[in-house]
């Protein structure tokens, strides 16, 4: 069972990831961007390990929840309310349970996807962070490992497609050649579900 340790953990190895990735993330959205992707997502999840600090919930579905919102409220462009809408659909998918099982955050992942594809209107093959996270999820039933790959996957199978939301969009065909920095990110997160398993 994963209890709240194992998500404030995640939330710091997916911290701790984004900080080492910064530049690349921000060199991934020079070309099809605004060239500050990486720089956003640091500064959003630097205040959600501070945040976390600060209120110390005490519920997997309440982590989630304040970082969602933590990252709404700093993140700058459409990856505040997407991460955002993630996080804390997920957090409310979960409940108050003091314990949920892989199946439960499998699930409680989906419904949050489920809340970016709405938000942001993208479907799977669009060049966007669903391309990563949905492979991810459909792989979670295999384990932490399994979603990893998943979604390393999907972030690098955007490099040859076309994309059809987002700024990026508005390139065009300019667009092909260039791995997607949201799909990126999105993989960081995934992965960070190892490092808290510690596996």
């Amino acid at each position: 069972m994963l209890d709240a340790d194992f998500f404030h953990r995640w939330m710091a190895a997916t911290a701790a990831s984004v900080d080492r990735e910064a530049e690349r993330l921000t060199a991934l959205d020079s070309p099809i961007g605004d060239a500050d992707h990486g720089t956003n997502m640091q500064r959003g999840f630097r205040a959600v390990t501070a945040s976390l600090e600060k209120e110390a919930p005490q519920t997997p579905g309440e982590i989630l929840t304040l970082a969602g919102r933590q990252l709404i409220s700093t993140v700058g462009g459409a990856s505040g309310p997407l991460y955002g809408t993630l996080l804390r659909r997920t957090g409310k998918a979960l409940g108050d349970a003091a314990e949920v099982s892989p199946e439960q955050l499998a699930e409680a992942l989906g419904a949050g996807v489920d809340g970016v594809m709405a938000l942001g209107g993208a479907a799977p093959g669009d060049k966007t962070m669903i391309d990563a996270l949905v492979p991810a999820v459909d792989a979670l039933g295999e384990g932490f490992v399994a979603a990893r790959a998943a979604a390393d996957e999907g972030a690098e199978a955007t490099i040859p497609l076309q994309a059809r939301k987002g700024r990026a969009s508005y390139l065009g065909e300019r667009s092909i050649g260039h791995q997607d920095p949201g799909a990126t990110s999105s993989a960081l997160l995934i992965a960070a579900l190892v490092e808290a398993a510690g596996e």
